[in-house]
């Protein structure tokens, strides 16, 4: 898979209409474009009638080949905000290998003022759009749009999906063969279940045969324009193979649309609001007086990519956390909660160069560029002792302003000063206990209290561990107010927020104490020494007396391979009973259903990344609670599951 993103080349007519060189065609016809969206991809799959059909709290999934301008994800979403009841909800997952950028797509769209009120959610959202899987959440959560950046061919295998309607859109069969193959159809076959409708605008008589070995009803119905007729489907084949049980989706919870969230940093927030936007009531435990109080606390947290050239699953959760927690932080005030000032990582020694070259080929330009140290310099404002890797897209954050405006949901209710002790399951209702005190029931939980979910029994095997990090806040001065970028080496520090910067972090695996110290004071200085001199002399570093510094400490909390801890969680005792047979070989699939603990789910383990990984991760719950597509691939998502450390043991003969 690559990771080396390529945007659409496009000409644009003297009608001001975009038209692809990779592909040599037309995005859509020159006059009806718009009423052939509706006439071969709304009509001809009743996208109206399902609409107006939906219950309250359920969701149609679309699945589209080729996103493209976006118009026909436009048009549906139109037609679902006028059919669809209040709380109906829209997910639709599209594949598009050459995204357009960001000056292309509203050259485009503005070709549609019609569509304004859905137009321009998405250029506002629009950013780090990067390979891979990047989620969008418009209209308070009602519709959700996956994008899905890559060949059709590499991308569909990994979406873990039920689809209700396919768009099979694209350039014409003529013009872009690579797509319109056997295994396109075994893949939508593969995503379908008995009933899922199909539009295309195709007739080709191979692409009809092809449809219908993969298990799909065909028929040519009139056509619109142009274009004489065009085919509809439904599939009729048989429901796929969901795979291994241990990873396989747990039932639906029964009972009311209620959740309790422990926690309320940024996993447990984010969390929170990922449900609340799907119409669950929830209620966050915290034991602080208000939220943000542990890692999530400091004043400056920054978007640290720190990647892979080999599309590792850590190096692909980044990508798609990097863009979902960006099209977020569009929400909050630039400047005093966040700023996009972007990220320089030094390149400290030889080794941390070549590893930063390797990245350099790998990914592209709007991601991560390779600087010069004069270069460097030009965009720090300070001087610098190397180059380094740009990420342009990066920047500071305030996390306990992203933690806020999450809970700031109607359907979320904070409850402070609330510790959890023990959890209790009684019938089908989960209870959160302090002591003899019932604080709170429901038949959801997600555990997102970093290394202290292991507290609680179905958690307390999990190998999470905590490392102590301390950061120290600098007053800014005239000279250091210069800084213009967050500048990484060992340690970070970023350009001010109001009048201080923040420095840091130090990393001690042993303390327990959360009490600031002036010996980690004094590290983070010389970490400031080794990031740039200059700047250290502008802060008049010399002359300050680490006893009267200002930091705070904190605990991350980390996995053994640092993937985060996202899923639902089983009873530990029958899991390793039901899958024992793994311990003599591994590459049975006992057939077994995995025994959930029905309703309980963690998300911890995001380490130093969390303001990255843990937004996602709380899309990634929410579809593990709702039975939407997965926000990851499904790789990905099984390389975050919390069975994985259960499974390695039986295979290792643990």
């Amino acid at each position: 898979m690559s990771t080396l993103l390529q945007h659409a080349q496009i000409d644009w007519d003297d009608q001001g209409r975009p038209h692809s060189r990779q592909y040599d065609d037309v995005y859509f016809a020159v006059n009806e474009g718009i009423e052939e969206t509706k006439h071969v991809f709304l009509g001809q799959t009743r996208l109206a009638e399902r609409f107006a059909n939906l219950a309250p709290h359920t969701s149609l999934v679309i699945g589209e080949t080729g996103f493209g301008t976006g118009m026909n994800f436009f048009c549906a979403w139109q037609l679902f905000d006028q059919h669809a009841h209040g709380d109906a909800r829209l997910h639709f997952v599209s594949v598009e290998k050459y995204p357009l950028g960001h000056a292309d797509m509203v050259r485009a769209v503005r070709l549609w003022p019609e569509l304004a009120a859905y137009t321009e959610p998405l250029l506002e959202q629009y950013v780090a759009v990067h390979p891979g899987f990047q989620q969008f959440t418009f209209a308070d959560g009602r519709v959700t749009l996956t994008l899905l950046i890559g060949d059709v061919l590499d991308q569909l295998p990994q979406l873990d999906a039920q689809i209700d309607v396919w768009f099979l859109d694209g350039f014409a069969p003529a013009k872009n063969p690579d797509m319109w193959t056997p295994e396109l159809f075994a893949q939508l076959a593969r995503l379908s279940h008995p009933g899922t409708v199909l539009g295309t605008f195709t007739t080709t008589g191979w692409v009809r045969r092809s449809l219908v070995e993969a298990g799909f009803a065909m028929k040519k119905v009139p056509g619109i324009g142009k274009k004489w007729e065009v085919m509809s489907g439904e599939y009729i084949g048989a429901m796929p193979n969901p795979g291994a049980p241990w990873y396989a989706r747990p039932a639906a919870t029964p009972g009311p649309r209620e959740a309790l969230v422990i926690g309320a940093g940024l996993a447990g927030s984010t969390s929170a609001a990922s449900l609340a936007r799907r119409g669950w009531q929830v209620t966050v435990l915290e034991r602080h007086a208000v939220p943000a109080q542990e890692a999530s606390g400091n004043p400056q947290g920054v978007l640290y990519l720190k990647l892979s050239a080999h599309g590792t699953a850590l190096s692909q959760m980044i990508l798609s956390g990097f863009g979902y927690t960006r099209r977020q932080l569009e929400r909050l005030q630039r400047g005093r909660d966040w700023d996009a000032c972007g990220v320089l990582q030094l390149a400290f020694d030889s080794k941390e160069a070549e590893r930063q070259g390797k990245l350099a080929a790998a990914f592209d330009r709007d991601l991560l560029q390779a600087l010069e140290r004069t270069e460097a310099e030009a965009i720090a404002g300070v001087g610098l002792p190397a180059g380094g890797l740009y990420y342009p897209e990066g920047g500071w954050v305030h996390p306990p302003a992203l933690c806020q405006q999450q809970l700031q949901h109607p359907r979320i209710r904070l409850l402070a000063h609330q510790e959890v002790i023990e959890l209790r399951k009684v019938d089908d209702l989960w209870q959160a206990w302090a002591g003899e005190r019932l604080l709170a029931s429901a038949p959801v939980v997600v555990l997102a209290a970093a290394a202290d979910v292991r507290r609680f029994a179905p958690c307390a095997q999990l190998p999470l561990k905590r490392i102590r990090g301390q950061i120290t806040r600098l007053p800014s001065t005239d000279g250091s107010r210069a800084l213009r970028t967050v500048v990484c080496a060992e340690g970070y520090v970023a350009p001010p927020r109001g009048d201080e910067h923040t420095l840091g972090a130090s990393f001690d695996f042993h303390s327990e104490d959360l009490t600031p110290t002036v010996a980690e004071h004094q590290g983070n200085l010389a970490l400031l020494e080794e990031i740039s001199t200059d700047l250290a002399q502008r802060l008049g570093v010399a002359e300050l007396d680490p006893g009267q510094l200002q930091g705070r400490a904190a605990f991350r909390c980390t996995s053994p391979d640092y993937l985060p801890i996202v899923g639902p969680l089983a009873d530990d005792q029958a899991f390793a009973e039901a899958y024992a047979v793994l311990g003599r070989d591994a590459r049975q699939v006992p057939d077994v259903p995995c025994p959930w603990l029905g309703g309980l789910y963690v998300n911890s383990g995001h380490g130093s990344r969390g303001l990255i990984t843990a937004p996602l991760s709380g899309e990634l719950v929410a579809a593990w609670v709702c039975g939407e597509p997965l926000p990851l691939p499904r790789a990905v998502a099984e390389a975050c599951h919390p069975n994985r450390f259960g499974l390695r043991k039986m295979i290792r003969g643990k």
